[in-house]
């Protein structure tokens, strides 16, 4: 009778031990350090899929845009009628102020051509104004969009060994707790582990959608910046010379 009930009781008593390995548990019995790792934890991934949302919507818009942008620019008749459909633009598209930043550049430097020269005019060419102008407005627009990639790449590299931080301190505290009571079963040290487990899967969690995501973001940005250059690159040939060296551009009145 006694071998039977006995193995009995310590399988009630191992079930009733993984009872306490829930995240209930885990949130009951944070210490000070937990509540920490815990909270960094729980910032770091909002943070990342905050951004992760925004730049995915932002990319969106800039590569649906693009195409249409350029191709209007370039299909109409006049300078004013392209820098009109540029001012049309949304705010954020980037590669309608890259056009506008050229167009202003030469603006500028027709008029200080016209006053008589000057400093401007005798440093540099309009040639060389022109290019300065596009390689700030490209720069300025890369720049906006490598907002976010920083703490992506952060939060994917360091989210795991916080993780780990918050798994060693679990696993010390079932050590101090087996060192305590001297009994080392399932019901004196599944609270622990359990918390260590979790606390290395919430760091696992946290850090793979923020690497995929700088991963994709970054192929994604190198296409954009191609785009940048070669639409730079055509702009500069039209306002440095009057016409775009391949297709067709609207011509300067």
């Amino acid at each position: 009778m006694f071998l039977q009930t006995a193995p009995a009781q310590g399988g009630t008593s191992n079930a009733e031990a993984m009872k306490h390995m829930g995240f209930g548990d885990l949130i009951h019995n944070f210490d000070p350090l937990g509540w920490i790792v815990f909270i960094t934890l729980v910032v770091m991934s909002f943070a990342s899929w905050y951004f992760i949302i925004a730049n995915a919507i932002r990319n969106a818009m800039v590569r649906s845009r693009a195409e249409k942008v350029i191709q209007g620019f370039w299909g109409t008749t006049s300078t004013q009628e392209a820098i009109r459909e540029l001012e049309a633009q949304p705010k954020g598209e980037p590669f309608s102020k890259i056009a506008l930043d050229a167009a202003s550049a030469v603006a500028h430097h027709q008029q200080a051509t016209a006053a008589g020269g000057g400093r401007l005019a005798e440093s540099l060419s309009r040639s060389e104004f022109i290019d300065r102008a596009l390689r700030q407005a490209v720069a300025r627009e890369s720049l906006r969009l490598e907002g976010g990639m920083t703490l992506l790449a952060t939060v994917g590299s360091s989210a795991p060994f916080i993780g780990l931080l918050g798994t060693v301190w679990g696993i010390y505290h079932a050590l101090i707790k087996i060192s305590a009571s001297g009994n080392a079963s399932m019901e004196a040290v599944a609270g622990p582990v359990g918390e260590a487990l979790i606390m290395t899967a919430f760091g696992l969690f946290t850090a793979i959608p923020a690497v995929l995501a700088y991963n994709f973001f970054n192929r994604s940005n190198r296409m954009t910046y191609a785009q940048f250059d070669e639409f730079a690159h055509d702009l500069h040939d039209f306002f440095a010379t009057g016409s775009r060296v391949e297709g067709v551009a609207p011509t300067q009145k």
